[in-house]
């Protein structure tokens, strides 16, 4: 952890210093050792104003309080940054949530030796939904990369399939007979 103080218009004192190192120590949890802290404290108007920032090799976090007292200014700057630095790790941990397993293609690497023809090397799961078949047909003009859609047809329960045609952009449908 490196903390760098620079004051504009008024001096850095010592208590300061040892403030910002010790309020500096929480974000220690979030990142370990690895990030670097700038803080520049000033006097704006009435008010003392602190402006924190943190860089991390992936990440940069900001923030800038005023208030009559600098070390409530940095207090503040401080709850701001941990809040920034929770939401940005929750919001990793529900994108990594959702990218799970069964979420992701599963492919198995194949060699020329290990290749068998015909064999089934990927796999994708996705929701199947309740829907019409119009309802489907427009869900699937939304994906122009997709060349099919899977549905449950509300009308008849059963499990449909729509898929574009080359000709004029026509539509056909697969629907089980039983």
């Amino acid at each position: 952890m490196n903390i760098k103080i620079v004051g504009k218009e008024l001096k850095a004192t010592d208590a300061i210093k040892e403030y910002i190192d010790k309020k500096a120590e929480r974000l220690a949890k979030y990142f370990g050792e690895e990030f670097d802290v700038t803080a520049t404290i000033k006097t704006e108007g009435g008010m003392q104003v602190a402006e924190m920032e943190v860089k991390t090799p992936t990440d940069r976090y900001r923030a800038v309080t005023a208030h009559r007292d600098l070390y409530a200014s940095i207090d503040k700057n401080i709850d701001i940054l941990e809040g920034q630095v929770r939401k940005m790790k929750t919001k990793r941990d529900q994108q990594n949530m959702t990218e799970s397993i069964r979420n992701k293609e599963v492919a198995r690497e194949i060699t020329p030796e290990t290749s068998i023809e015909g064999e089934i090397i990927k796999t994708i799961y996705y929701d199947i939904k309740p829907l019409t078949p119009e309802d489907a047909k427009l869900k699937l003009e939304e994906r122009p990369q997709d060349k099919f859609f899977t549905f449950i047809n509300v009308e008849t329960g059963k499990v449909n399939v729509i898929y574009r045609l080359k000709e004029n952009n026509c539509y056909g449908l697969v629907e089980p007979e039983a």
